[in-house]
């Protein structure tokens, strides 16, 4: 590892992700991290790069593959390439972190988890939302307890915009599960849990896109002694709501990221019923439904302000990985469950079954 333990870092691409999310918290942990070199296609772009980081800037991603000085390679390239580069990084002796979708296929991560094994390198994906803060509240308050047996995780990442770019595209592995499903189908599934396939069930819709990918996306996960999952990305929702609504057997949660609310009851301090077959009747002798005045306990949670960032606590937990041998939190085995379900979600919905969109005609 590098001198003091500062990883120095090559990262392939200087586009939305690899200048706006990696650059950019990169240049703010010195400490921890240098940026030695970066590759972009554009000329524009690597000239910005050599002048904000000090760094090299070749036009191809090889010329950061022929560094000796470089202990980390971080994947920002075209969600397409994502497999063939951080691969070829890995058999030339590098440790990488890839931008997600990792893949589209299961097969194709078994390719990555193979290279990674036979060369004994670390291969992260940066399913950086895992910790964000209202997610690791949610997460807190669904594993304590509280609200008793989950029956239900209601998820959703919606909005309403029209998109014309590169990732509407199927070639370029676009569409909404693929750049935006990464993110909460990571979460859900550290809810519902990594150790099984679920089944699936998933419907897709083309709406507000001009590529011929989905933008609309309905998914239920089911399997048995498990909550049911519910995810909605859509990108034709005029008024979305909150991003998470958790059913429970003893109370529920609502949350957004800027707020977690949650109530949940003691069964020991309620009323004592007993199961009747007998008309209910009030005291006027009028019939009515079974009605009780359950004693809440109701809390709510908001983010510190200035509090570290999703991409700052997965920049720290790869850090610990690099130098001091911790394993990672985010495995390869949960990156291929996440894809095994979204490549199931393709195979119900070709292109063919799916509507056609009335934009860019």
């Amino acid at each position: 590892m590098a001198k003091k333990d500062i990883i120095r870092v090559g990262v392939v691409g200087q586009g939305r992700s690899g200048k706006n999310i990696h650059c950019r918290h990169l240049v703010t942990v010195p400490d921890k991290y240098r940026i030695v070199a970066v590759s972009d296609p554009l000329a524009e772009r690597r000239k910005k790069a050599e002048q904000d980081y000090g760094c090299k800037a070749y036009a191809s991603h090889k010329g950061l593959l022929k560094h000796d000085d470089i202990d980390l390679i971080v994947n920002a390239s075209p969600s397409r390439l994502h497999v063939p580069l951080s691969i070829e990084a890995l058999k030339a002796g590098f440790n990488v972190l890839c931008e997600k979708p990792l893949a589209r296929k299961t097969a194709e991560v078994d390719k990555v988890i193979r290279a990674a094994r036979n060369t004994g390198k670390v291969m992260a994906v940066f399913q950086n939302n895992r910790y964000a803060a209202h997610f690791l509240q949610v997460r807190k308050v669904v594993e304590s307890g509280k609200l008793g047996r989950i029956v239900m995780i209601k998820a959703a990442a919606n909005g309403f915009s029209r998109r014309w770019d590169w990732q509407t595209l199927r070639r370029n592995y676009g569409g909404n599960l693929l750049n935006t499903g990464p993110h909460t189908l990571d979460q859900l599934l550290q809810l519902f849990g990594t150790d099984i396939m679920p089944e699936v069930t998933c419907v897709m819709d083309r709406a507000n896109t001009f590529g011929d990918a989905e933008d609309h996306v309905k998914l239920l996960l089911k399997a048995k002694g498990r909550p049911t999952v519910d995810l909605e990305i859509s990108s034709c929702c005029a008024y979305p709501g909150d991003s998470y609504n958790v059913y429970g057997t003893r109370g529920g949660l609502s949350a957004g990221r800027g707020e977690v609310r949650w109530k949940y009851f003691d069964p020991k301090a309620q009323p004592k019923q007993n199961l009747t077959t007998e008309p209910l009747e009030n005291e006027f002798g009028v019939p009515v439904y079974c009605r009780e005045n359950l004693k809440w306990t109701e809390r709510s949670w908001e983010p510190k302000k200035g509090g570290k960032s999703p991409v700052a606590r997965y920049y720290e937990m790869l850090y610990r990985t690099l130098t001091q041998g911790a394993p990672l939190e985010v495995t390869l085995q949960h990156v291929r469950q996440q894809i095994a379900i979204i490549e199931e979600c393709h195979r119900q919905n070709p292109p063919g079954r799916m509507p056609k969109a009335e934009l860019g005609k």
